[in-house]
């Protein structure tokens, strides 16, 4: 069986990698989809798709897990047929995992077998969190895999965030 996660991964970080470890104790194969791959360089979606990608292979190498398949998808914004564009795009699944309202709906409306993972200390594994303490100097290094801390200092991603913030912060 094989299971789908969609998620923007901006950036990745431990609840992400506990949801697809919970989800391989059910489906022997999880593909992991970058949604909006296309969005980069703003304050909600700092990490360009390349980026997120190496973020989340580097992570399930360290962690051992190699019955992943990572495929970025850039976002057409059509809700009616978006499901449909995602079929066209990744191999058959049998299980979508998502917490997802919209995600759930339109999956479900579909015929999917969808199921809401557990959310692992939800208040501290976010993306919005992540970013948050990297724009107030706050300690986020224990938020997301070691892989990920390396590629986010390697793209200095804390100064982009930073200068991201004063782009959006002078346009107003």
């Amino acid at each position: 069986m094989r299971g789908l996660i969609i998620g923007r991964f901006q950036p990745f970080h431990l609840g992400h990698l506990a949801t697809i470890k919970a989800a391989l104790e059910e489906v022997d194969e999880i593909v992991v989809l970058i949604g909006s791959a296309e969005q980069s360089h703003t304050l909600e979606n700092p990490f360009t798709a390349g980026e997120r990608f190496q973020m989340i292979l580097n992570a399930l190498d360290d962690a051992g897990i190699t019955s992943c398949m990572v495929i970025p998808l850039r976002d057409i914004n059509r809700y009616a047929v978006w499901v449909s564009h995602i079929e066209s795009m990744i191999p058959p699944v049998d299980v979508v995992y998502s917490n997802n309202p919209l995600t759930v709906r339109l999956f479900s409306e579909k015929g999917y077998d969808v199921r809401k993972p557990p959310m692992v200390q939800r208040e501290a594994y976010s993306g919005t969190e992540v970013r948050k303490r990297i724009l107030s100097n706050e300690s986020w290094h224990d938020l997301v895999p070691r892989a990920v801390v390396k590629i986010i200092e390697s793209v200095d991603g804390a100064d982009r965030l930073r200068e991201l913030a004063l782009d959006e912060g002078s346009e107003s």
